[in-house]
């Protein structure tokens, strides 16, 4: 059994560098158009369909699938607490704000009034536990995040060992308990 894990498509946000994280941002207008243009690839055609009920996800999904979406909460993104909606750069410029690269959190780091990776990954540990079938799901940088940084047993401490980029599925297999990379990134494709 496998999951493939999709980012959400770009939002306004995304193009600001504006940090949404539990922010109920749509998509913008031009990637609606783009994704109404891209569909799963074959072999993913028969998957269950499991999303963030956050817009960007949930539209995301919506677009892609030609099967019924199913919502999940614990899908939805990281909870930067007081970072939301702040550009990086910006904090970054701003000592006081605690603000830090991924690369440099560990499990354990917080944002001010937020989560941590290893808070997230306890949430989402039931959802990967019932799937009972290939699934495709679509949510949230920070979530595919914890999942990749488990299957490459990497800690959020020094370079990230992958890159998360859109419109790839990142293919998991379960491996006993756990989940484990399988292959490379597969492209969405033209419609």
């Amino acid at each position: 059994m496998r999951i493939a894990l999709l980012r959400h498509g770009r939002t306004d946000w995304n193009d600001a560098g504006r940090l949404q994280g539990r922010s109920d941002i749509p998509l913008s207008d031009t990637e609606r158009e783009r994704l109404g243009g891209l569909a799963l690839p074959p072999e993913w055609a028969e998957a269950d369909i499991l999303s963030s009920p956050l817009k960007r996800a949930r539209e995301t999904a919506d677009i892609l699938a030609e099967k019924p979406v199913r919502e999940d909460s614990a899908l939805i993104e990281l909870n930067l607490g007081d970072w939301e909606g702040k550009r990086g750069v910006d904090l970054l410029a701003d000592p006081a704000s605690g603000y830090r690269h991924v690369e440099e959190w560990g499990w354990d780091g917080r944002p001010p009034n937020g989560e941590t990776p290893r808070e997230v990954l306890a949430r989402i540990g039931p959802v990967l536990a019932g799937v009972e079938r290939d699934t495709v799901i679509v949510s949230h940088i920070n979530i595919m995040r914890v999942l990749l940084a488990k299957a490459y047993d990497w800690h959020f401490d020094g370079e990230m060992p992958f890159r998360i980029k859109r419109n790839r599925l990142y293919v998991l297999r379960r491996d006993g308990d756990g989940w484990a990379l399988e292959g490379e990134p597969v492209r969405l494709i033209a419609r």
